[in-house]
Formats: C-alpha cells, sequence, structure tokens
C-alpha cells in the first residue's frame, strides 16, 4: 500500500471531518450531470462515500454501483446497499483491471480526488479507457498547497495540470475546467493538523522536524490553496 493509501486508512473515521475541500469537489463533479440513470457506475477511490451521496442527492439512479478503493477502513465506512458493490483494489494495479474485465453492460467511471495518486498516468488512463467509455474525473494538481511547497523549497509530489491533459489526451476525447479553492484557518498550527489529518498530503514524509519548524514560522498566508482538475471524457478506445 503506498504511503498516500496509508494516510487515508489511519484517519478514514475521522476523514468525513477534515475533508470540506473533497466533499466540495465531489458535489460538483455530480452536480455537472446530464445523464440521470447508468448502467454501472465504478467510483475510483472512493474513499467514505462524497460521490455516491451526491449521485443519491441529484436522484441519479443506476442498475449497480461498484465502490473501490484499496483502503479497507474506507470501505468499511462507505454507504451500503444492496446495488452498491464493495471492491478492495488498487487502480494501480493490473489485477483490478483483470477482475474487472466480467463487466460487459454499459459503465461510466467517476473519481473525485484519488486519481492524482496514480503511479503510472499511461498505465492508469489506458485501463480506464479501455474499461469505459464515458468518464467523470475530479484530480488534484501541483498547485495544491503551491505556496506551502515554495516556502518550503520542495517539489509537489503530484502531477501538474499540464501533464494530465496531455495524458488524458491521448486516450480520451476530453474537455478540462480548471477550479482553484482556498481553505483558511485560523493559526497555521491548525493548518498543518488539516494537512495530515485530511489526507490530501497524500502521507508524503518531504519535511523534517527543521523544515516544518521555519514552516510554521514563516508561512505567508493565513489559507491552502487547492487546484483541481475536473474532466469529462469520452475514449477514444470505445
Amino acid at each position: 500500500m503506498s504511503n498516500a493509501m496509508n494516510e487515508f486508512s489511519r484517519f478514514a473515521h475521522q476523514y468525513d471531518q477534515h475533508n470540506m475541500i473533497q466533499a466540495e469537489v465531489a458535489k460538483r463533479l455530480i452536480s455537472g450531470l446530464t445523464g440521470n440513470h447508468y448502467q454501472t457506475i465504478i467510483d475510483l477511490g472512493c474513499g467514505s462515500g462524497a460521490v455516491y451521496k451526491n449521485i443519491q442527492e441529484q436522484k441519479i439512479t443506476y442498475e449497480r454501483f461498484i465502490a473501490l478503493d484499496s483502503a479497507e477502513e474506507m470501505l468499511a465506512i462507505h454507504p451500503s446497499d444492496k446495488k452498491i458493490q464493495k471492491l478492495h483494489a488498487d487502480f494501480n494495479q493490473q489485477a483490478t483491471y483483470e477482475h474487472l474485465g466480467y463487466l460487459k453492460e454499459e459503465v461510466t467511471l467517476f473519481s473525485a480526488s484519488a486519481l492524482q495518486w496514480s503511479k503510472d498516468l499511461d498505465f492508469v488512463f489506458t485501463q480506464l479507457s479501455s474499461l469505459a467509455r464515458k468518464a467523470h474525473f475530479a484530480i488534484f494538481t501541483s498547485g495544491t498547497f503551491h505556496a506551502l511547497h515554495k516556502t518550503a523549497g520542495i517539489k509537489s509530489p503530484i502531477y501538474t495540470k499540464e501533464q494530465l491533459q496531455e495524458v488524458i489526451g491521448r486516450y480520451y476525447a476530453a474537455t478540462f475546467i480548471r477550479k482553484s479553492y482556498r481553505l483558511e484557518f485560523k493559526t497555521v498550527r491548525d493548518m498543518f493538523r488539516y494537512i495530515k489529518k485530511s489526507g490530501v498530503s497524500g502521507g508524503e514524509k518531504q519535511l523534517s522536524y527543521k523544515q516544518m519548524k521555519m514552516l510554521m514560522e514563516k508561512y505567508p498566508l493565513n489559507y491552502l490553496e487547492f487546484e483541481v482538475l475536473f474532466v469529462e471524457a469520452t475514449s477514444l478506445a470505445k
């Protein structure tokens, strides 16, 4: 299991208290849908169920909902229903796509706040584009925590929007919308507590104690920045 997934698992039961931005991202992703019924939905990196909850609120119906996550702790707190299939799997692994090969019906992919942890973008989007014709993604970019990374003198652990657009464009006819968010905090200490418990940091242990102390003293803002790439895509392979 990657560090990113470890961080989500460790704080699974506290997750909904610390994922304000992820919740907003899932809401925006689903609010833009034009369809109101789907045969099979696969939610990649489903977490505690933000996509599912928004689909329910929008009164969107489906025949089958596959909630896929590599963290068993997240699947445990994801809503359950007779039409929901929970799948403990990693979208970075070939075995996951082999397991899903039985699906013969129309499949629509969703993913909110997960695909930034793709280990190999070409591999992941090759597999996804072969799995389903339609896809709706919301992916955090390296613009997330930009000022924090700049102050600390470190590189973002996730992809730039340009990298994402280039690779996705190889496998999909896609439209891209970039959206920025800010989350304000009373203190820098509260900010770092959020980073640790939200899972947004991906569990990256990039900062030494000395660097962390410097950041606490010199971080110039009272908010964190987030940048998300919303993608509506039609597979070129299907």
